[in-house]
């Protein structure tokens, strides 16, 4: 009970504080509760509780150098599809640090990323149910300018259960290193070609059981990366490499892991280029060994697909990154055609064509060695060529005059079923066609309508879909929104259901509100290359989110 009265008094205690004494207090809140119905035609089951509530409030403080926080967190019960573990009232993170112009010193839980992740990232994505937060020691120290050094000691969150944060048993330590020769003893400030290197390493440590192997107790990583830029071109690179690391994910082999990621581009007014590739095999690194899912990451590997933001492209076949082996590659192009030409119009028109496709990697069976575990050999982009995804589209938008806009997207969309499962009534292949038109009008500077149009045409699992929503907006404060994704070409008539959603929202100031009622398919939910999976809904949801 005594957290029920504590938000509000750190909330009300450091604006006080903060207005009297001068010290700056920052902070925000997010509350999501659900209240469920059963719905035995979508298979959503009404939990016990009937409702469901999800509740973070964070508190910063800083005076100078000094710097703390807090974050409290509840979860009674947790919104459906997080671990069963996330349970309870109670403290979910505090730290304590100082900085100045050489050092920056944090103690207690932080988030870190080394180079693009591929070694080590420590991260929240709330609406995934991750949060592998660090709980020890992070130092970053900057003896010269344009030298950084970064270091990190400490175990990974695990759950939040009954309250209390439980940590994992295995410690991660890590160093990394960057030189940006721009500014490192001015080497390059004179120069049109800039270039920063970077290093890192990680290693892991827990005494790990198995019956029948005999499982290292520290496993180390290490890698080194590089931008380089000169006038409009840029091109960078990472490669790492993960020492042996047998685990639930790669069935308890021995094998080395590696990765590599290079992104290059142009950019100029009116045009952008960005091509990119990455090469990854058993690249899993967790701080347990027998963590499933989601669960103790260490690292975090980089999608090489876009993130589609429509209803269709982004909820039916979504793409999670492999871990335990692929080979990516993705190009990207953003033209805008100049305005009072015959094809730009009196505004120009935007063009976005986007085209990723992901492999599996070419393992050479035959060389394997039973007594040591290395089972397979394989090399850096050695492709097979066995196809986990492919994705093309195209967008189109421009506007007609100063109410009306309009966006024309076409996704075409092939899917390995098997190797990333996303249905249960398909398997192989799955070719998918997606068109969407998307209007907004706007009827003075305060009203505006916006329409989306969406279908999906498929000859495999449930067959063709649509997508309607129309959304009116009163600036700068409210919202009502309706949407409706129905599977009209489901096989079976009696499955042909309209997924209905509305919503209305209301912001004030740095505050919104938001209330939605409708139905939430089954199915997988992804940010980023990283997906957990989402059990069918029916019911109410109040969103709350400030900050002050």
């Amino acid at each position: 009970m005594k957290f029920k009265f504590l938000v509000p008094l750190l909330l009300s205690g450091a604006y006080s504080f903060g207005q009297n004494f001068g010290p700056n207090i920052t902070g925000n809140s997010e509350t999501n509760f659900q209240y469920l119905n059963t719905d035995t035609l979508i298979g959503a089951i009404q939990p016990s509780e009937k409702s469901t509530l999800n509740s973070y409030t964070n508190v910063n403080y800083t005076l100078k150098g000094f710097r703390a926080g807090v974050r409290i967190e509840s979860y009674l019960p947790h919104t459906l599809g997080y671990p069963n573990r996330f349970s309870g009232t109670g403290l979910g993170s505090r730290y304590v640090g100082y900085t100045n112009k050489m050092i920056d010193v944090t103690v207690g839980n932080f988030y870190e990323q080394f180079g693009s992740g591929m070694i080590f990232r420590s991260y929240e994505a709330r609406s995934l149910g991750v949060d592998n937060a660090l709980d020890g020691l992070k130092v970053r120290f900057n003896p010269v300018p344009g030298a950084e050094i970064k270091a990190v000691y400490g175990r990974s969150r695990f759950s939040f259960d009954n309250g209390n944060v439980i940590n994992s048993d295995g410690i991660i330590r890590g160093i990394d290193g960057t030189i940006d020769f721009s500014s490192f003893y001015n080497l390059l400030a004179d120069s049109k070609f800039k270039l920063s290197i970077g290093g890192s390493f990680v290693s892991k440590n827990q005494k790990a059981f198995h019956a029948l192997y005999n499982m290292p107790e520290n496993v180390g990583s290490y890698g080194g990366r590089f931008d380089a830029k000169y006038k409009r071109f840029y091109i960078s690179g990472e490669h790492v490499i993960k020492e042996q690391d047998p685990s639930n994910d790669n069935g308890y082999i021995f094998n080395y892991g590696h990765g590599t990621y290079v992104s290059a581009g142009y950019s100029q007014k009116g045009l952008g280029i960005v091509l990119s590739a990455k090469s990854i095999d058993n690249m899993s690194f967790r701080s347990d060994p027998n963590a499933l899912l989601t669960d103790l990451n260490i690292n975090f590997l980089p999608a090489l697909t876009k993130a589609h933001t429509y209803n269709l492209a982004a909820t039916l076949y979504p793409y999670a990154t492999q871990p335990q082996g692929e080979i990516a590659f993705q190009g990207d192009i953003f033209y805008k055609i100049k305005k009072k030409t015959p094809l730009g119009g009196k505004y120009g028109t935007t063009i976005n064509v986007n085209f990723a496709i992901a492999f599996a990697p070419n393992r050479n069976l035959g060389q394997v060695d039973s007594l040591q575990r290395v089972m397979y050999q394989t090399g850096v982009f050695d492709m097979s060529d066995s196809l986990f995804h492919r994705d093309f589209n195209i967008e189109i938008k421009k506007k007609i005059n100063k109410k009306m806009k309009i966006g024309v997207k076409y996704f075409n969309f092939m899917f390995n079923n098997d190797i990333n499962i996303v249905t249960k009534e398909a398997h192989g292949y799955i070719e998918s066609h997606i068109g969407v038109v998307d209007f907004t009008y706007k009827f003075n500077r305060k009203h505006s309508l916006r329409a989306e149009v969406q279908g999906l045409f498929t000859k495999q699992d449930r067959g063709n879909w649509s997508t309607v929503q129309l959304e009116y907006n009163v600036s700068p404060s409210w919202f009502v929104s309706i949407l409706d994704q129905y599977n009209y070409g489901h096989s079976d008539p009696n499955r042909r259901i309209h997924y209905l959603t509305a919503s209305a929202g209301y912001l004030f100031g740095s505050s919104r509100f938001i209330v939605t009622y409708g139905k939430q398919r089954e199915g997988i939910f992804c940010v980023g290359g990283i997906c957990r999976p989402v059990p069918a809904t029916n019911g109410l949801t109040l969103t709350f989110t400030s900050s002050f």
